[in-house]
């Protein structure tokens, strides 16, 4: 019985294709909508949780607003962050704005960074080659530069620019080391950055005070007790005037970014999946349009014996056919538009099984659902009503 009911349904099916693909597009596009958006969000997700997760889940970042008396931390300051006894390490940053020229070729308004030996060792992917500024370089005040992937592009083309010598603001530095490229949702890109240790930014930027700070935890489950100890030396320093600085932890930070990323998943997926149901009302008006013309038929099969068992399950495999045959069309079409759009923004992706399963499985449903009224008006029908047209 069921595999007869499964040839009719297809037979039906092949006599009206036009409007058998009009039906299957809402399913089509509500699939390729829930695939594609899904796949996007957990991409961009992903993407900028690495990241943010590779700039420490075992850190602390600190962000200086001033005071009119003292604009930022001072150089013992962050030496007394770095004493604190679950701190293994601190990482400044000194920034502003210069043009960078090397043999006649000038690069305006480029960002010039303080950074320390610190900030190359928490990641160690950074470089492209060369080394990284380290601790001699501070302690001299080196004019040395360690350059980004947009800048060694620009002024290197074709050539090592590892001791080539560069000129920032009218001032020699001699280039140490190069920066990989940093590529999609990267907040902190240092693609078009030039980065020198920071105690040489300080005398040369014309900058006085350290702005931002990072400091690295030994223990994250003390965090709580660590940012206690440095808001006590910040309230010092800037006489306890609280709106004076601003101290995140990292840690808390990612687990909030998650949590959100989350529900954004799950709200565009319950958005698309409004396409699903439009898809599905296609479907069951479909079907009841096919059971007003297909009266005598369903008359003539009734007065030959057919049950409304059978009647009712050739119009809901009629349904899911549908359905499934669009939800996988669409599932590939959700599929290759993931991709494209990743290959444009520039994330990676990939496709979950379990979304997959679960747009399909959705699909099915759909047809069972939306096909089943149709279907029980079908096994109803009077077959002496039904051959009346004859």
């Amino acid at each position: 019985m069921l595999f007869e009911s499964i040839r009719m349904s297809f037979v039906n099916i092949r006599k009206n294709k036009l409007r058998s693909l009009l039906t299957m597009l809402g399913i089509v596009i509500g699939v390729a909508s829930v695939i594609a958006l899904i796949t996007i969000v957990r991409g961009a997700a992903d993407d900028i949780g690495n990241r943010v997760i590779s700039l420490g889940g075992k850190k602390i970042y600190i962000n200086v607003i001033g005071t009119p008396l003292k604009q930022g931390l001072t150089h013992n300051d962050a030496e007394e962050i770095l004493s604190v006894g679950n701190i293994t390490g601190i990482s400044p940053t000194v920034s502003g704005m210069a043009s960078v020229v090397y043999q006649g070729k000038v690069l305006e308004n480029v960002v010039v960074e303080g950074k320390n030996e610190v900030y190359f060792k928490a990641d160690p992917d950074l470089l492209a080659s060369g080394r990284a500024v380290n601790i001699l370089d501070l302690k001299s005040r080196n004019q040395v530069a360690v350059i980004g992937f947009n800048i060694a592009r620009e002024l290197f083309f074709g050539r090592n620019p590892i001791g080539e010598e560069i000129i920032i603001n009218g001032m020699t530095y001699t280039v140490i080391g190069t920066l990989k490229e940093t590529t999609g949702f990267r907040p902190d890109s240092t693609n078009d950055a030039v980065i020198i240790p920071y105690t040489t930014a300080l005398r040369v930027l014309g900058v006085k005070y350290i702005k931002t700070l990072d400091a690295y935890l030994e223990d994250t489950s003390l965090a709580d007790q660590t940012i206690m100890e440095i808001k006590g030396i910040l309230n010092r320093a800037f006489n306890y005037n609280e709106d004076a600085y601003n101290v995140y932890n990292m840690g808390d930070i990612i687990d909030s970014f998650q949590s959100i990323m989350s529900m954004m998943s799950m709200l565009l997926a319950g958005i698309a999946a409004i396409s699903l149901v439009v898809g599905g009302i296609g479907i069951m008006n479909m079907m009841l349009v096919s059971v007003s013309e297909r009266t005598t038929e369903i008359g003539l099969r009734k007065a030959l014996g057919a049950t409304p068992f059978a009647i009712r399950l050739q119009f809901i495999t009629e349904s899911i056919f549908l359905s499934v045959t669009g939800g996988i069309i669409g599932l590939i079409m959700g599929v290759l538009l993931a991709y494209i759009l990743a290959a444009v923004i520039g994330i990676s992706v990939s496709v979950s099984l379990s979304t997959n399963l679960l747009a399909v499985g959705f699909s099915a449903a759909v047809g069972i659902v939306f096909g089943y009224m149709p279907a029980g008006k079908a096994s109803r029908l009077n077959p002496i009503d039904a051959l009346k047209s004859l």
